[in-house]
């Protein structure tokens, strides 16, 4: 191809062209234009070629977590960990970083803003599992299209959020929010008697912009935090009489 040839294409030939999967140049063109972005489990798990085993596997982490005693303090049941690395698309690397306090920015979380959150540092079979770092390596690759930054710093948080029997889990008790990243992604990895937990992506003047509850594992929601809030509804459980759980991992990248 010529590159008058090429100068006419659309910016998702261009893409393909390029050799970006079709999963990334969906996401990279939602992103670019609406803010926000949802890949639909299917979409996820061919892109990384996985099987139900390779998920079911990955789910077993979320066994593994912490309590969050700066949630319980405000009433909310949630356990979670918290590790950073850093993250070259282009080479592929992906380099874990030093255990250090989680802090959102000035403007963004407004329950927690400027303060230091000390968690549980993420397990060794988490950080060395290889979906994990195929999903980190696809943020990357769609996060190109907010930024052309070289490196990343991504932040990476797994949640199960609790509902005790006959009451509810608060996702976001903070509300409509920011994080003060450039990209964030939320990904289910499993329900458990649970209703509820619509998640929805907001422009600054309370549009909405994507709403959708994560039901099947390996749905991808994605948005542009420079430009848009985002709120989870409360979840409860199906059956009153046990607790139910929402397990997620939330992912944030900001150029390093």
């Amino acid at each position: 191809m010529d590159e008058s040839a090429e100068s006419l294409m659309t910016p998702a030939e261009a893409n393909a062209f390029q050799g970006r999967p079709p999963a990334v140049v969906a996401a990279r063109e939602s992103l670019a234009s609406a803010g926000a972005h949802l890949m639909p489990a299917a979409a996820v798990k061919a892109h990384f070629s996985t099987g139900e085993e390779e998920w079911r596997r990955f789910a077993t982490h979320w066994e593994d977590l912490s309590q969050d005693r700066y949630a319980s303090e405000r009433g909310t049941c949630r356990l979670r960990r918290y590790g950073q690395f850093s993250l070259t698309p282009a080479a592929g690397e992906l380099t874990q970083l030093p255990d250090t306090p989680f802090m959102q920015p000035d403007r963004s979380n407004p329950l927690y803003t400027d303060v230091d959150r000390h968690f549980d540092p993420l397990t060794a079979a988490f950080v060395a599992d290889p979906l994990l770092r195929s999903i980190v390596a696809l943020l990357g690759h769609v996060a190109g299209s907010l930024d052309s930054a070289a490196c990343w710093i991504a932040q990476v948080h797994p949640f199960r959020v609790v509902a005790r029997a006959g009451g509810e889990g608060q996702p976001t008790p903070e509300g409509r929010h920011r994080d003060g990243v450039t990209l964030v992604s939320s990904l289910l990895v499993g329900r458990n008697n649970a209703t509820g937990g619509r998640s929805t992506v907001f422009a600054p003047d309370g549009t909405e912009l994507l709403s959708t509850t994560l039901a099947e594992p390996a749905s991808l929601l994605l948005s542009d935090d420079r430009r848009t809030l985002h709120a989870v509804s409360p979840i409860r459980p199906l059956d009153p009489s046990r607790p139910a759980h929402r397990d997620v991992l939330v992912a944030t990248l900001i150029p390093a």
